[in-house]
C-alpha cells in the first residue's frame, strides 16, 4: 500500500484527553504519534470520520488544547486507532511545537533510564543542542 501521509510522524507516549463536542463523551489515553497535520491515538471508542473532537495534552504546561477532524478510525484488537486532523492552521503550528516537546520529553525518559535524572529544561537544552538539526521539517522528505 503506498504511503499517503503528508507530513513525518513521530511516535510518542503522551497521555491525551479526548471530548466528543455533541455528546460530551470524553476520554484518556496515550498518543500513537503525532505531525504537523494531525496526530492519532488508540481509542475505546469507534470516532465517525468527520467528528470535529476536543484534544488535550495536560503534560505541556500551560494545557495544550485544541481540537480536530476525525479523518479515518480502523479496528484494532479490541480498540480503535484513531487519525485526527488539525484543522486550524495557528494550532497546527502549536502541534509541531507540542512534537518537539514530546520528542524532549522521550528523550528525558531515556536518559532517566539510564540514570541520569535532568529537569525538562536541562533535557531540552540538551535535546536542542544534539538533535534539533537532525529534527526532520515540515514536509516529508525535506531536510530542515
Amino acid at each position: 500500500m503506498k504511503e499517503q501521509r503528508r507530513f513525518i510522524r513521530h511516535p510518542t507516549e503522551i497521555p491525551i484527553e479526548l471530548l466528543h463536542k455533541t455528546c460530551s463523551v470524553s476520554e484518556k489515553t496515550r498518543l500513537n504519534d503525532i505531525s504537523l497535520g494531525g496526530l492519532a491515538f488508540s481509542s475505546n471508542q469507534n470516532w465517525q470520520p468527520g467528528t470535529i473532537i476536543g484534544i488535550r495534552i495536560p503534560l505541556i504546561d500551560p494545557e495544550f488544547e485544541t481540537t480536530g477532524k476525525v479523518v479515518w478510525c480502523q479496528k484494532k484488537n479490541t480498540q480503535f486507532d484513531v487519525g485526527v486532523e488539525i484543522t486550524n492552521a495557528y494550532d497546527a503550528f502549536k502541534v509541531r511545537m507540542v512534537e518537539q516537546i514530546c520528542q524532549i520529553e522521550k528523550y528525558r525518559n531515556q536518559l532517566k533510564r539510564q540514570g541520569r535524572n535532568l529537569s525538562s529544561e536541562d533535557a531540552a537544552t540538551e535535546w536542542i543542542k544534539c538533535y534539533a538539526a537532525e529534527f526532520p521539517s515540515l514536509e516529508m522528505g525535506k531536510k530542515p
